[in-house]
């Protein structure tokens, strides 16, 4: 049965619950270790990929082409020295019509980043910026949070955690 017969996926406050309840099998839970600092708290789409350690250039490069409504994966390693992502790209992003961010990092300008208009779900806040030497790699696939995650898997994320699928399963 389709999930679309089971939630109006636009209006749900428990998107990711009802996405493992019907399909349970076919979801990839990521270890609950993500906190929530955009204003979106639900959101949903085709996963993009990056992997980058302590530099935020390639970051940047993506989040001001369109979004499409895709959700940008970022391993950056769990590092906690240097922010990822702050205020201004997360304004950028958003304007840019992407759905969220999660990000296996740091983030900064944590009240900026409240009132952005997109989903982000990060490791913890850190006020020191990150270098900007243009390393990293984009559209491979990564590990994160003990789940394999890969560039256009579909990903789901709200207040009760964040889970991949292989594709998208709702209508």
């Amino acid at each position: 049965m389709s999930i679309a017969t089971h939630i109006d996926i636009k209006n749900t406050k428990t998107l990711v619950c009802d996405v493992i309840d019907v399909h349970g099998e076919a979801t990839r839970l990521l270890d609950p270790i993500f906190q929530d600092y955009g204003s979106k708290k639900v959101f949903h789409g085709p996963v993009a990929t990056l992997k980058c350690f302590e530099d935020n250039l390639k970051l940047r490069e993506i989040v001001t082409e369109a979004g499409q409504g895709r959700v940008l994966v970022v391993d950056g390693g769990g590092a906690l020295r240097h922010a990822l992502i702050g205020g201004n790209l997360a304004v950028m992003a958003a304007a840019n019509g992407w759905a969220g961010m999660v990000i296996n990092g740091a983030v900064r300008d944590v009240a900026e980043l409240q009132e952005a208009d997109i989903g982000i779900k990060a490791l913890a806040p850190c006020p020191r910026s990150s270098f900007k030497r243009g390393t990293g790699e984009r559209d491979v696939a990564i590990r994160i949070a003990g789940q394999p995650i890969k560039p256009n898997d579909y990903l789901y994320a709200d207040l009760d955690g964040v889970l991949v699928t292989d594709g998208k399963l709702h209508g």
